[in-house]
């Protein structure tokens, strides 16, 4: 009852916002973060070098706590929340990169265009509509009230490899969706980009430039309990004399690691760690797709296999499709990275699978982004309808 009543109170206060004039603009919204995202600022700069008089706003705001936050934090995402309601209202195209309430639940202008470009490069845990009823989903009747994943005109995949999961995720048809990959893979393919983070990171830990480095980047449980266990383990198990072991924990996670041996970073993100890296041992992380990118041997810790397909499930065919060994005993990776036996073939089907095109990717978001403020449509490779 809360639920609807808080829908119908949020859609007659946004009816006053949608009086206000319809700009040439460009809002993008995240509850990703608390600033700005690496894709939204690489839009935003494409923009401002085309000179292309797109008014842009970035909303980013994370309701750390989610139902069970804090009281000044519920109020203070209230009033972000107005905000969010003005700028949708008005702009012409609205990108998110995640779930956005307001999106979902209002009833918006006709001439508003909704892109969803989800913050995944590509598939791996299912999400969204394929979880409804499981431990980690939404119930279906909560999804209904809240209208969720609602109101998208298009949404972003990497590749066709990658489409009918996203469809199903949000509850759409795969005809809504692009191919247009993230923006940040143009990074991933720059060379001066490359160099100028390695040198940043070496700058801090300049150990890194003496040994290989093994970057362990895994993704968030709800339950850490098993998950400490297992990467005590693997802590316990590296060879320090040759590797270093650099642990990128999810930002939510509670672990702590008190262990003088390995690098807990907190100054660089796990997509800056990808390039000092020379092995990645990831579980269920969709990172192993920048780090594939990135010609990065994969290794896949799979302590916890049955449970997490019970809990939350996959939405790829995890002992078929992934680029390297897949174990729950961590000895049995460290084995396979000391031998120095990788199938890069194997990696590269991969990559080229699940991310079709490697390059201008932020320049083809832009211009369509651009076709659907103006109306004026540019010939373009990437403007591709899914065929499935």
């Amino acid at each position: 009852m809360l639920n609807k009543i808080f829908v119908i109170l949020a859609n007659i206060i946004y009816s006053l916002f949608k009086l206000l004039p319809t700009q040439n603009k460009l809002t993008m919204i995240s509850r990703q973060s608390n600033k700005n995202t690496l894709d939204f600022n690489l839009i935003d700069e494409e923009i401002k070098k085309e000179k292309l008089g797109i008014k842009v706003k970035i909303l980013c705001h994370k309701l750390d706590g989610g139902a069970k936050a804090k009281l000044s934090v519920k109020i203070r995402y209230i009033f972000h929340c107005f905000n969010q309601m003005y700028n949708i209202a008005t702009s012409k195209v609205v990108l998110l990169d995640s779930y956005c309430i307001l999106i979902s639940i209002l009833k918006h202008k006709k001439s508003l265009k909704v892109i969803q470009m989800w913050h995944s490069m590509g598939t791996m845990k299912k999400f969204g509509y394929q979880i409804i009823g499981l431990k980690e989903g939404s119930s279906a009747k909560l999804a209904e009230q809240m209208k969720m994943h609602k109101n998208y005109d298009f949404v972003f995949a990497s590749s066709e490899a990658y489409a009918q999961n996203l469809a199903d995720g949000f509850g759409c048809s795969v005809e809504k969706v692009r191919i247009y990959p993230l923006p940040r893979v143009d990074l991933l393919v720059s060379e001066s980009y490359k160099n100028e983070i390695r040198k940043k990171i070496e700058g801090i830990y300049p150990n890194l430039m003496e040994k290989k480095n093994i970057v362990y980047c895994p993704t968030f449980r709800k339950n850490e309990e098993e998950m400490q266990k297992a990467l005590e383990k693997l802590i316990n198990s590296v060879n320090y004399e040759k590797y270093n072991l650099i642990i990128k924990l999810h930002p939510l996670s509670k672990i702590t690691i008190n262990n003088d041996r390995v690098i807990k970073d907190e100054m660089f993100s796990t997509f800056d760690m990808l390039f000092v890296a020379d092995f990645v041992i990831s579980d269920y992380s969709c990172v192993i797709y920048e780090a594939a990118l990135l010609d990065i041997p994969l290794f896949f810790y799979a302590f916890d296999l049955p449970k997490y397909l019970e809990n939350r499930g996959l939405a790829i065919d995890y002992q078929k499709e992934l680029p390297g060994i897949i174990s729950k005993d961590i000895s049995e990776i460290l084995k396979s990275i000391e031998d120095n036996t990788y199938n890069y073939e194997k990696l590269k089907e991969f990559k080229n699978k699940y991310i079709k095109k490697q390059k201008d990717c932020t320049k083809d978001i832009v211009n369509f982004i651009n076709e659907l403020i103006t109306g004026i449509q540019k010939e373009t490779k990437s403007k591709e309808l899914v065929k499935i």
